[in-house]
């Protein structure tokens, strides 16, 4: 068995994009337009990680999301330096609703408010300021 992919709906492309190519550093591998069905498939991954995709959906015609949590956890993605991927993730207006606290694990939400999981790779980063006393936000 190998894993292929994990597919999330999304209401709007352009923001979704937004999110997971320029603030989260995802790459788009493909992308498929199906006319007659009328909704796009984007397959993105990260770096390196080609084989590890995640699928967006996108109906053109819309598509109610409720609050992204239909029969869905979390995605989750190992990075290099959890405190600098947060950082890049503040720049892009990404609140930071469970900080890195331990210097080993973040959650996000994506515009859809889909429960993204940062990981550090490795042993945990010492813990540091801004992110030791920084409250949660929303939930995650």
């Amino acid at each position: 068995m190998k894993y292929l992919h994990t597919m999330l709906r999304i209401s709007d492309k352009e923001s979704s994009l937004n999110f997971f190519v320029n603030a989260l550093g995802l790459k788009e591998v493909r992308t498929i337009d199906v006319e007659e069905g009328r909704f796009s498939l984007i397959f993105l991954a990260a770096e390196g990680n080609e084989e590890s995709q995640i699928e967006l959906t996108h109906n053109w015609d819309g598509d109610d999301l409720g609050n992204g949590s239909r029969n869905f956890g979390h995605l989750a993605y190992e990075v290099e330096n959890i405190y600098k991927m947060c950082t890049h993730l503040m720049e892009h207006n990404v609140i930071i609703n469970r900080p890195p606290r331990d210097g080993r694990m973040a959650f996000v939400r994506s515009p859809d408010n889909i429960s993204i999981e940062l990981l550090q790779a490795g042993n945990s980063l010492e813990p540091a300021e801004p992110w030791l006393s920084m409250e949660n936000t929303g939930h995650w």
